[in-house]
């Protein structure tokens, strides 16, 4: 079974970085922009499942009704990356994602912090306390917590 999943959020949150590390195990220092969409593709298997995800790294907005909807419609699921290591990128938070369920109701989201390895435990914290969303702190650099929120999105998108 093919499920289509996007990844949004604003620009150098490290969106390509989280698919290249969840798909290929790498991560590079070097930035690149990605220009409107990249897609990647990877087989996941899990509680006797098997489901290919159609990963969509689409280019990185300040705001999400910013980028084409054709990218975001027919997913079946959604990632939000934000920076844990920059306010800008999940001051409105709430907004985004309430753009994107409107948008795509049925579509389960996971919502990532990324950047977990360039923060302390106490700036961490803090950033945990300005977010009422639940979501998973990830290092695209480490892989801290990248694979389990691609396998619990894929749970959700059952």
């Amino acid at each position: 079974m093919n499920k289509k999943v996007i990844l949004v959020g604003h620009f150098g949150v490290g969106k390509t970085s989280v698919v290249q590390q969840f798909v290929y195990s790498k991560f590079s220092e070097k930035y690149l922009t990605t220009i409107g969409v990249k897609i990647d593709k990877k087989l996941v298997k899990f509680d006797g499942y098997q489901m290919t995800l159609l990963i969509w790294d689409i280019a990185g907005e300040t705001e999400q009704n910013s980028v084409s909807k054709s990218y975001k419609l027919g997913s079946h699921g959604i990632i939000y990356v934000f920076d844990l290591t920059r306010p800008s990128t999940y001051e409105n938070l709430e907004g985004q994602i309430e753009y994107l369920k409107t948008l795509l109701p049925n579509a389960p989201i996971q919502i990532l912090g990324n950047k977990k390895d360039l923060i302390s435990e106490e700036e961490f914290n803090s950033v945990k306390e300005s977010i009422t969303l639940p979501f998973k702190a990830t290092s695209a650099k480490t892989g801290e917590h990248v694979e389990e929120a691609f396998i619990d999105l894929a749970k959700a998108m059952l």
